[in-house]
C-alpha cells in the first residue's frame, strides 16, 4: 500500500474559508467540505493528507501594525513546516492583505515577498527524507474595492490585476507549478475580498487535478 502524502495549504482567509461578509467582526467560515482545502481532500481520495493553515490577514512578510506582527506569513512558515513534516507539497496561496493601503506594497513587491517564501520552502528539507517539499503556488483571485474594506484596500483592485503576471514570473524563478486562481473564479462581489461556495468548489477541484498532475501515484 503507497504511503500516506501530506499537503500543508498555507494561505489567508481564502484558505481559511471566509465566508464573504461586511460584518466588522467576521469570523463565520465555510465547514471543512465547502472550503477549497476541503474540496481538494475529497476529490484526491484516500492516500492524502490536506493540512489547513489558512490564517485570516495573514501576509507574506510583513508586520501589521494594526493586526499584529502575527499576521506576518514569513514568521509561521518554518514553525508550521517543521511542525508538520515529512511534507510532500505545499500550496501557497497569499498576497490579498498585501495590497492594503497601510502596507504600500506595489504588485512586484508582493511578489518578490511571495518568491521569499517559496525559497523558505525549498530550503526547509521538509519534505521526505529531508528532501524539498513541491510546490504550488497560487495567485490569488484579484480582489474589487467594496464598501468598508474599498478604503482599507484603496488602490488595490488594480494591483490585484497586475499580480498574476508577476506571480507566474517568481513560479518559473523557483521552479514551482504555477495556478491562476483569477483565470478560474471571481472574488464575492459582496465584500469584494473573499470567495464563495462555488469558487471555493471549483478552485479545489481545478487544485485536486493539478495535484495529481504533479504528483502522479
Amino acid at each position: 500500500m503507497p504511503p500516506v502524502r501530506t499537503i500543508l495549504c498555507f494561505g489567508d482567509s481564502n484558505t481559511y474559508g471566509a465566508v464573504p461578509t461586511l460584518s466588522r467582526g467576521g469570523g463565520h467560515r465555510f465547514a471543512p467540505d465547502r472550503r477549497w482545502p476541503g474540496v481538494m481532500r475529497r476529490q484526491l481520495g484516500s492516500g492524502w493528507e490536506v493540512i489547513e493553515e489558512g490564517h485570516p490577514s495573514r501576509t507574506t512578510v510583513r508586520d501589521d501594525p494594526i493586526e499584529g506582527g502575527h499576521k506576518n506569513g514569513l514568521k509561521a512558515l518554518p514553525i508550521l513546516l517543521e511542525s508538520h513534516m515529512p511534507i510532500d507539497l505545499v500550496i501557497l496561496m497569499l498576497g490579498t492583505n498585501d495590497l492594503k493601503h497601510r502596507f504600500a506594497s506595489t504588485a512586484s513587491d508582493i511578489a518578490d515577498s511571495i518568491e521569499i517564501l517559496a525559497r523558505a520552502i525549498q530550503r526547509s528539507e521538509a519534505g521526505p527524507a529531508g528532501a524539498e517539499p513541491a510546490l504550488i503556488v497560487v495567485s490569488p483571485a484579484p480582489m474589487q474595492e467594496v464598501d468598508r474594506f474599498a478604503e482599507m484596500f484603496l488602490g488595490g483592485a488594480l494591483k490585484s490585476r497586475q499580480l498574476s503576471g508577476f506571480i507566474r514570473d517568481v513560479a518559473k524563478r523557483t521552479g514551482a507549478t504555477f495556478v491562476d486562481a483569477g483565470t478560474l473564479v471571481e472574488s464575492s462581489s459582496i465584500d469584494g475580498i473573499h470567495l464563495d461556495s462555488d469558487a471555493h468548489r471549483i478552485l479545489g477541484l481545478e487544485l485536486a487535478r493539478v495535484v495529481q498532475a504533479v504528483m502522479p501515484h
